[in-house]
C-alpha cells in the first residue's frame, strides 16, 4: 500500500486565515444550484474517503498537509482507488495460495496414508536413497511444472520441453544465420569503408600535392608578369632614349615586323615565278647551242609535215571520185 502514498508530496502549509472550498452563491435558476449542491457533495465525499484512506495508512503517524483543492483530491482519490484495488488482488492471491496449500497439505495426508495402508511405507521408514530418489521426483514435477508425479504428466511435459528446445535451437539457428549474415556485411561495410579512407587520404594528398602545384604556378605567373611590364617599362625607356639619340625608324622593332611581313608575303609570290623559271632553266645557257637546237627542232617539224602530207595524199588517191550527175 505504501507505493501509492510515497508519490503523495506534502503541499504548502494552509495559511492561518485559509477558509475551505465553498460553493459561490449565485443567482440563477434551481437547476443551476442543484448541481453545484452535487458537485461540492461528491468532492467532499471523496475528501472524506481520501482523509480516512491516508489515517489507514499512516497510522499512528501525523498525516503531511496539503493543499486542499479539486486537484489535489482527485490525484488521491485515483491513488486510493488504485490501491485499493492492488489490496483486494493481494488479498484474493493469498486466499487462494491458502487454499491450495490446504489443498495440497490434504492430498500429501491422503497419500502419506495411501502408501502406509497398501505398502507399509512412511517418510521415517524410507532410506535415504529412497528419500532422495522421492526429492528428486518432486522438484522434477516442481521443474517441468506438472499437475501431478504421475508418468503421463511428466511424459507430456518433457514432450513440451522437447518441442520448445527444437523451437528454440530452431530459433538460435536462425539467429546464428542472420548473425553470421550480419558479419559479413559488416566485414564488407568495414572493408569497403578502409578502401574509401584510403582513397580519400590519396584524394587529399593529391589535392593537397595539386595545391602546391597551383600555388607555385601562380607563384612563377606573378613572378613573370612582373617581370614583363619591368622588361615592357625599361624597353620603353630604351626606345625613348634611342629615339632621343636619332635612330632611325625604320631600325624599329615594329618596322622590322612589317618588313617581316611584307618579306613573307613576297615569298609567297615568288613561289609560282620560281615553278614558271624552272620551266626556263631547263634551256642550254649558251646561245649557239640554243639556235642549234631550234634548227634541229625545225627540221624535225619540217620532216614531220612533209610525212603528214605525204600520208594525206595517199589518203586523197585512195579515195573513191565522184560521179557527175546526169542532167536531162
Amino acid at each position: 500500500m505504501g507505493e501509492y502514498t510515497d508519490n503523495v508530496k506534502p503541499a504548502r502549509r494552509r495559511p492561518p486565515n485559509y477558509k475551505s472550498r465553498q460553493a459561490p452563491r449565485r443567482g440563477g435558476s434551481r437547476d443551476g444550484g442543484g448541481k453545484l449542491e452535487a458537485v461540492d457533495a461528491a468532492m467532499e465525499e471523496k475528501l472524506e474517503r481520501v482523509t480516512s484512506w491516508l489515517k489507514k495508512i499512516y497510522e499512528n503517524q501525523p498525516i503531511p498537509e496539503y493543499e486542499v483543492n479539486e486537484r489535489t483530491v482527485d490525484i488521491l482519490y485515483e491513488a486510493m482507488e488504485c490501491n485499493e484495488a492492488r489490496d483486494r488482488d493481494v488479498s484474493f492471491l493469498i486466499e487462494d495460495m491458502k487454499q491450495k496449500a490446504t489443498e495440497y497439505e490434504a492430498e500429501a495426508i491422503y497419500l502419506q496414508g495411501i502408501l502406509a495402508d497398501s505398502l507399509g511405507l512412511s517418510l521415517c521408514s524410507l532410506s535415504s536413497e529412497g528419500t532422495s530418489c522421492l526429492n528428486v521426483l518432486v522438484d522434477s514435477a516442481v521443474v517441468l511444472e506438472t499437475k501431478d508425479t504421475s508418468l503421463t504428466s511428466f511424459f507430456c511435459a518433457i514432450n513440451e520441453m522437447t518441442t520448445e528446445l527444437y523451437a528454440t535451437e530452431s530459433k538460435n539457428r536462425e539467429l546464428e544465420a542472420e548473425l553470421t549474415n550480419m558479419k559479413k556485411k559488416l566485414t564488407a561495410a568495414l572493408v569497403l569503408e578502409n578502401q574509401l579512407e584510403q582513397d580519400l587520404k590519396k584524394t587529399e594528398s593529391f589535392l593537397e600535392a595539386e595545391n602546391i602545384k597551383a600555388d607555385n604556378r601562380s607563384q612563377r605567373l606573378q613572378f613573370l608578369k612582373q617581370k614583363s611590364e619591368d622588361l615592357k617599362i625599361r624597353i620603353k625607356d630604351a626606345e625613348e632614349q634611342v629615339t632621343a639619340t636619332g635612330l632611325d625608324q625604320s631600325l624599329t622593332h615594329e618596322a622590322l615586323v612589317s618588313l617581316s611581313d611584307k618579306l613573307a608575303g613576297l615569298q609567297e609570290e615568288i613561289v609560282p615565278l620560281k615553278k614558271k623559271l624552272k620551266a626556263y632553266l631547263d634551256l642550254s645557257p649558251s646561245y649557239a647551242l640554243a639556235k642549234v637546237k631550234t634548227e634541229v627542232a625545225k627540221r624535225e617539224l619540217d620532216a614531220l609535215e612533209a610525212e603528214l602530207s605525204k600520208e594525206i595524199s595517199m589518203l586523197t588517191l585512195e579515195m573513191p571520185q565522184p560521179r557527175n550527175p546526169k542532167f536531162p
